[in-house]
């Protein structure tokens, strides 16, 4: 997995694994919703696919995907095979080469939530210092 910025976030306490995935928790972050303007309290359940009940709550999102058995796509770590999770792969390609604190994240209004707000979330809470 991603495993070193991963860890971090659940080793900091916004993130928590199931069988091989990692869910980020958008509860244990004071500041969710600010980004995209939405209240967590407001925040309806996904509604074109079913809430993975393994989650907490129907709004955390995966970090990380652990593989499936068969064929699964691509596998990005040779140790924990899986893929990174849609909301922290910008995250995770930027980072070899810019700072923590240079991001540039593209695309329309319609993904400001939840997908930008989503993907803001890992990154601040790597360095919860930054809060």
């Amino acid at each position: 997995m991603e495993s070193g910025r991963i860890m971090q976030i659940i080793n900091n306490g916004f993130a928590y694994p199931v069988d091989g995935d990692v869910f980020f928790a958008v509860d244990k972050f004071p500041n969710y919703g600010q980004f995209s303007g939405q209240k967590l309290e407001n925040i309806r359940a996904p509604e074109r696919v079913a809430v993975d009940s393994r989650k907490r709550n129907p709004a955390d999102f995966a970090l990380w995907k652990a593989a499936k058995p068969g064929p699964s796509g691509p596998n990005l770590h040779p140790k924990t095979p899986g893929r990174l999770g849609w909301h922290i792969e910008f995250s995770a390609m930027r980072a070899p080469y810019l700072t923590f604190k240079f991001d540039i994240h593209g695309g329309g209004i319609d993904l400001i939530f939840p997908h930008h707000e989503n993907e803001i979330c890992p990154k601040l809470c790597r360095m919860p210092r930054e809060l």
